[in-house]
């Protein structure tokens, strides 16, 4: 059975930097047969929104909220990927989630974190 385990959220004032990293276990096979991968994020009273995706075999894409202060990306010998948060506003405030799919090939996995919250406190 696939779990996702996020780490990384926290407290931090607007401008600061935080990294969040979702670690997948038990599953068989090669990590870097998962994709596409996402991270999304909800604020309280809000729906659950995307902030960035990884599709399969491309580049990391971003809201243009997050675009060119958060990098997604994957390190497969860590079975990880990771949200590397800088210039945060109060805005970005909220439970972050990580969003892993894969294809068995007689079904497609879709698998989530139970959520990190971060805090940006201005």
């Amino acid at each position: 059975q696939v779990q996702l385990v996020e780490s990384g959220g926290g407290l931090v004032q607007a401008g600061g930097s935080l990294r969040l990293s979702c670690t997948a276990s038990g599953f068989a096979g090669s990590f870097s047969d998962f994709g596409p991968m996402g991270w999304f994020r909800q604020a309280p009273g809000k729906q659950r929104e995307l902030v960035a995706s990884m599709p399969v075999s491309s580049s990391a894409r971003y809201a243009d909220s997050v675009k060119d202060r958060f990098t997604f990306s994957r390190d497969d010998s860590k079975n990880t990927v990771y949200l590397q948060m800088n210039l945060l506003k109060p805005e970005d405030t909220g439970v972050y989630y990580c969003n892993l799919q894969r294809n068995w090939g007689d079904f497609v996995g879709d698998y989530w974190g139970e959520g990190t919250l971060v805090t940006v406190s201005s």
